[in-house]
């Protein structure tokens, strides 16, 4: 086990309906502009003009992907830097809810759904329902997320929280 696996939380210490704020994040056109210009390079994301007068959405918006990316800097920040990840396992019923403007201020919130401990390998499945809202607290990203986090030591075999 590393060094880092003795120090803060691990699988066994989540517990299903455990609520998590990740803190809040404001997007900027400099930043819409320049993830789309390299990642996602569409009018309604790179073209202020266009997205103003031909866009179906009356101005820039982000790339869902750009989102996707805020939403997860907001997780490592607001907690997984005090968890001990393996790896994500993976994201499901990803959905993007409303487009993301340029001045929107966003927050993260997560909840636990599901822990699975898997005492043979030392690690668990910790699954997350994740939601990114607005400033109006209008969801703009909703997703479950799985990651797998170390365990202490083992645990009964079979315990689900």
């Amino acid at each position: 086990m590393t060094a880092q696996a003795t120090d803060g939380r691990h699988a066994e210490d989540f517990t299903v309906g455990e609520e998590c704020d990740l803190g809040t994040y404001e997007v900027t056109e400099q930043e819409v502009i320049a993830f789309a210009s390299h990642w996602d390079p569409q009018d309604i994301h790179i073209d202020p003009g266009h997205a103003e007068t031909g866009g179906r959405y009356g101005g820039l918006i982000a790339s869902g992907l750009h989102t996707l990316a805020i939403l997860q800097r907001l997780q490592v920040l607001g907690r997984r830097e005090h968890w001990n990840v393996i790896a994500g396992q993976g994201i499901d019923r990803l959905r993007f809810r409303r487009p993301v403007r340029p001045g929107d201020v966003l927050s993260g919130h997560s909840r636990v759904i599901d822990v699975r401990l898997e005492p043979e390998w030392r690690r668990g499945l910790v699954v997350f329902d994740v939601r990114a809202l607005n400033q109006e607290g209008k969801e703009v990203l909703t997703m479950e997320m799985a990651a797998y986090l170390e365990m202490r030591s083992e645990a009964p075999a079979g315990r689900r929280a």
